[in-house]
């Protein structure tokens, strides 16, 4: 990704280390990689055939010692990237090839080339000739002729790379300019190329209508650095002059002169939580946005996991929660668009091109029916009945007949809610006032989100398919796999709704697995769609937790808006874990050199030191705390809903003494609970500690045949077979307890101890929900609903809320204009300090 497009023979060109095998990680290092100088390839284009020479007289030496100063003191080695303008990390220098004279103009192999011009440039053997804009000609002191090359990259050059089936999808037309410069031999020039410099528009159609006559075409920059693909500032653009500039309408739906909207976008932006889970990703968001003075709202939230749904508006009852599966809400949001537009609440606007696969209803109103309501309807049947009114809106198979379509909730007349029923649109052909009455009301209150609606989209589409759990993961197409089709589900609503801002989680695995093809489909569909956009990897430690929990998160931004940063660390971390080589650019951290200010690593005790002890059959959903806290973590963490960020004038009233909500741990059963009770109460305890084991030198465990073996009440075995062959006999997991000045690698959605570390310290359980809650970062008056085993999976599935408030906090800025374009920025506040309301005031 960031090596040199040219054949030079004498320049160096930046290249960076070959990707490792995937089971051949390095372990994780907080600092971004540092990019390696290289031998360059020589290309064939350096023979004695070519013809390249200057025209016309050298520009003077004043003026183009002026332009070019590096070029023009002897023996002298500048800063890699000094001569563009570029910072790069301190310890890596380039020779500066300095010059006899400059030019404005080349001949080469017959033909007229100027400063600014774009052209090919001969590549390595088979590869397509490179793409590069002239910005500088000149004769160095040895007599070789150099030309300067600021590259273009194609989709394929950059961190998108091969797509495979899916490369229809790009334009094969379209390139990204770079900030790579260097230089190269002027008789590696092949020939002219048109390249069209475009506005950034959404509408595709509109820019394929308004492209003019040219061979190529680029509307955005690819950083190499960072890998971010990001709109061109024309005010510093130096081509701004020479480029051929086009621009195109905008696409978006024109939905009307309507109210609804444009009081609420005043006030507010709006955001849709997808895959929402508990809430807890939007939560963070919303926190980190009002750091900011936004005031970010989740006003839709979308989850197929019936429990997440209901501790979401548990905790946010102001938003429109819906449980129903992504697809199917996508196909809702589709058929509402068409009953608004049916019953003319939308003005005019052009179709849309989805790209979707899931095809709309057709919704058959009779236009002719006389304007009679139901109730005076007196032609019913007796085998009829009458809608009293429309309760629900859904597109699935809510009566499980196994027909999918859109469904409206019906309350009769003369019944109660017992006996609502779902009935197809189909056959509620004669209902229309009562159609209309059930939409113009959604309509009004936002019901449902229309294009153009929703600000912000967030979610982690769930890829299950690229988990090393799963031994049947297809490494060749994975888009293939149903247990990763949500990633295309997640982007096509993207590309429905038009948001100004999209933010993507998911685990690091998207950058592992098949060669990172997911996390580089995800990118390319972004750009494709003419989002800008950038990758980024954050550990949860890193913001204020005692657990470490790698994840990747992919910002989108509209082409209009700043593009969001990355917040740098506010605390030390234990590192665990290990990330890609290829995409060590993007774990966001410090340089080596740059100077830091961190608060120390949170553990263990710092958390949750304070909770009072539980048994292993507790079962009280809330119990009073009993205790004071211990650590500032604590005192914060345990505030009142009305005392949190953001939460100042939220609906659910905060009890008048504080109660400790979902501190129960998963009840093992009667066996696991006798294996605890033995394991002993120290650092590093788990169940080689129990007796009749033996460790080899080879760090492999078995059974001590000298010792007969112990069992438990049942007469099952005190240590289990698969304890004993967990990892070959080499892990330590199993019943293993965590300790007062540990972290934990990553909370997890199941609570068994069979193969995690996940006992409590000193007591015979495994650690509480409200306790893994607590290392994530919730605060403690947000409830869960659902079973047990339920809640553990909706805290381990969450997005740890500090990096959440984190990534919230830079939303804002840049959705103020106050971003600039560095990738990453320096945060104000540490977590969780941060969270209380009362001392933003102060602040």
């Amino acid at each position: 990704m960031g090596k040199s497009r040219s054949g030079k023979r004498k320049a160096k060109e930046v290249e960076e280390p070959e990707l490792s095998d995937s089971s051949d990680m390095a372990e994780m290092d907080s600092q971004p990689i540092a990019l390696v100088v290289n031998e360059p390839k020589k290309t064939k284009r350096n023979d004695a055939d070519s013809d390249a020479s200057f025209l016309g007289k050298p520009i003077p030496q004043s003026e183009a010692a002026e332009r070019w100063p590096k070029r023009y003191l002897s023996k002298v080695k500048a800063k890699k990237g000094e001569l563009s303008g570029e910072k790069k990390e301190s310890g890596t220098e380039e020779e500066v090839t300095q010059a006899k004279f400059h030019y404005t103009q080349a001949l080469v192999d017959g033909v007229v080339y100027d400063l600014n011009d774009d052209a090919y440039v001969k590549a390595e053997d088979d590869k397509p000739d490179y793409i590069a804009r002239i910005i500088e000609f000149f004769e160095a002191v040895d007599g070789e002729l150099y030309f300067t090359a600021q590259w273009f990259y194609r989709a394929e050059d950059t961190a998108i790379k091969d797509l495979r089936d899916h490369s229809h999808i790009l334009d094969k037309r379209r390139v990204f300019m770079s900030e790579i410069k260097d230089d190269n031999p002027l008789d590696c020039i092949v020939s002219k190329v048109k390249i069209a410099k475009v506005s950034p528009n959404m509408d595709l159609v509109a820019k394929e209508k308004n492209l003019p006559p040219c061979d190529l075409y680029y509307d955005m920059k690819y950083t190499v650095a960072n890998l971010t693909f990001s709109t061109i500032d024309p005010v510093s653009k130096p081509d701004s002059d020479t480029s051929s500039t086009i621009s195109s309408e905008s696409g978006s739906n024109n939905l009307g002169d309507d109210e609804r909207n444009q009081t609420s976008k005043k006030s507010e932006m709006t955001l849709l939580d997808l895959y929402s889970g508990c809430g807890a990703m939007s939560t963070g968001l919303c926190m980190g946005a009002s750091l900011t003075g936004v005031k970010l709202v989740t006003r839709w939230a979308v989850d197929f996991n019936a429990d997440a749904c209901q501790s979401l508006k548990l905790n946010h009852p102001e938003t429109e929660v819906r449980n129903e599966a992504a697809e199917d809400f996508l196909s809702l949001l589709k058929d509402w668009e068409k009953l608004c537009m049916d019953f003319k609440l939308l003005g005019p606007h052009q179709s849309q091109d989805q790209d979707a696969c899931l095809e709309s209803v057709e919704v058959e109103l009779d236009k002719n029916e006389d304007n009679t309501s139901d109730s005076e309807d007196t032609s019913l049947s007796s085998e009829e009945f009458e809608v009293q009114e429309l309760l629900a809106i859904c597109h699935g198979d809510p009566n499980k007949l196994g027909s999918k379509g859109l469904y409206f909730k019906v309350r009769w007349k003369g019944y109660g809610s017992d006996e609502d029923t779902w009935e197809p649109i189909d056959g509620l052909s004669t209902c229309q006032d009562k159609l209309k009455e059930f939409v113009t009301k959604g309509y009004k209150r936002n019901m449902l989100p229309l294009p153009g609606d929703v600000d912000f989209i967030c979610g982690g589409p769930p890829c299950q398919g690229v988990s090393g759990f799963n031994r049947f993961r297809d490494k060749t197409a994975p888009l293939k796999d149903i247990k990763n089709s949500q990633l295309l589900v997640y982007m096509s609503i993207i590309e429905y709704l038009k948001p100004k801002y999209v933010l993507m989680e998911n685990v690091v695995d998207i950058l592992k697995f098949s060669e990172a093809f997911l996390g580089r489909y995800a990118l390319g569909r972004l750009v494709t769609m003419n989002y800008q956009a950038r990758l980024g990897m954050m550990a949860a430690g890193s913001y204020g937790l005692p657990q470490f929990r790698m994840r990747v998160f992919l910002w989108g931004a509209q082409p209009s808006e700043k593009l969001p940063q990355y917040p740098l660390p506010t605390h030390e971390v234990v590192e665990r874990g290990v990330v890609p080589t290829e995409f060590e650019e993007v774990l966001v951290g410090f340089n080596k050199n740059e100077q830091r200010h961190l608060e120390k690593a949170l553990y263990l005790e710092d958390a949750i030191s304070d909770l009072p002890p539980v048994e292993n059959d507790e079962s009280r959903d809330e119990r009073p705390y009993e205790t004071l806290p211990r650590t500032e973590f604590q005192k914060y963490i345990r505030l009142k809903r009305s005392d949190v960020v953001g939460y100042e004038n939220s609906s659910p009233q905060s009890p008048q003494k504080a109660m400790l909500y979902d501190h129960r741990p998963l009840q093992l059963n009667q066996d696991d609970y006798e294996r605890v009770c033995q394991i002993p109460k120290k650092k590093g305890a788990n169940f080689r500690d129990l007796p009749g084991l033996l460790v080899g030198p080879d760090n492999v465990v078995s059974r001590d045949p000298a010792v007969e073996s112990v069992q438990v009440s049942s007469g099952k075995l005190l240590v289990p077979e698969y304890a004993l062959n967990y990892v070959r006999g080499k892990s330590t997991k199993p019943f293993g307890r965590t300790w007062w000045d540990e972290t934990i690698g990553t909370v997890v959605t199941r609570a068994e101890p069979h193969n995690q570390i996940i006992i409590h310290p000193e007591q015979d359980r495994v650690l509480s929900v409200r306790e893994l809650a607590r290392l994530q970062g919730f605060p403690d008056f947000y409830k869960l609903s659902g079973p047990i085993k339920q809640r553990y999976m909706q805290v381990g599935n969450a997005v740890a809320v500090p990096v959440g408030i984190a990534l919230g906090y830079t939303l804002g800025l840049a959705s103020q204009g106050l971003s600039d374009d560095q990738p990453l920025t320096t945060l104000p506040f540490r977590f969780p300090k941060c969270i209380s309301s009362s001392e933003r005031l102060e602040r």
